[in-house]
């Protein structure tokens, strides 16, 4: 079994700051890319950054320069600092994680997608 559990979501105003955190627990052999997506009301899901187990990270373009998405594999943890936060910023965040939870998922090069529960981000103008 295979959690990934947010944190760090909240209200703040036009132009502050945030920093979300996604941990993963559980049965994990290892994680692939882990990311974060963001649902505004109204609107389809969309992809906010993402991270390979490489290292080489991915930004929306509408991100690009006020967030920074980071990872601490020991921890099985993925953050994103938010700053210079806008109203369209507002939205339900999740976290996503392609995690391999056996050796023989590994060899094959396969691993599931699993996502957290969702964190509200408000900003307030």
């Amino acid at each position: 079994q295979v959690q990934l559990v947010e944190s760090g979501g909240g209200l703040v105003q036009a132009g502050g700051s945030l920093r979300l955190s996604c941990a993963a627990s559980g049965s994990i052999f290892s994680i692939n890319a882990m990311g974060w997506y963001r649902q505004a009301p109204g609107k389809q899901r969309e992809l906010v950054a993402a991270e390979t187990s490489g290292g080489s990270t991915n930004y929306a373009d509408s991100v690009k320069g006020r967030f920074t998405i980071s990872r601490d594999n020991a921890k099985n943890t993925v953050y994103l600092q938010m700053s210079s936060l806008k109203p369209e910023d507002t939205a339900v965040y999740y976290c996503n994680a392609g995690i391999v939870t056996t050796k023989r998922q590994a060899i094959e090069g396969l691993g599931d997608d699993y996502w957290g529960q969702g964190t509200q981000v408000t900003v307030s103008s």
